[in-house]
């Protein structure tokens, strides 16, 4: 892979690394995971490739008007279609624990909605 998005740290982590092509870059999230990885450096050298942190709360602070910026690159790239967002997966809340499945086994691409509303109450939104 080119780019992976990696929030969950630990083991997923060293996986994620070495998914990348040469060149790649790993981007780090966060640690919903709870473990906080280490990185073996000689990997990025032999494989040339970059791990970068990403902390939002660490950058507006010194930088307000940094996601206005981000907004302007990005969004004529999804009015385009060369960037794309998977649709969400949505469920009935009674099938919470399907959806919960479905993410522990990794069978979800992007979100999962829960639907919160019974019908004649605005069914079908999230």
């Amino acid at each position: 892979m080119d780019i992976v998005l990696a929030p969950v740290g630990g083991d997923r982590f060293t996986d994620s690394l070495r998914a990348l092509a040469p060149e790649g870059r790993l981007v780090v999230l966060g640690f919903t995971g709870g473990d906080i990885p280490t990185v073996k450096v000689n990997r990025l050298l032999l494989h040339n490739i970059t791990v970068l942190g990403v902390g939002l709360a660490e950058v507006l602070p010194n930088d307000p008007g940094y996601p206005r910026r981000q907004w302007a690159e990005l969004y004529p790239l999804l009015a385009d279609g060369t960037l794309t967002v998977p649709e969400p997966t949505v469920h009935d809340l009674a099938d919470a624990a399907e959806a919960l499945s479905e993410l522990e086994s990794r069978a979800v691409i992007g979100k999962i909605v829960l639907l919160t509303r019974g019908p004649g109450e605005g069914a079908g939104q999230p």
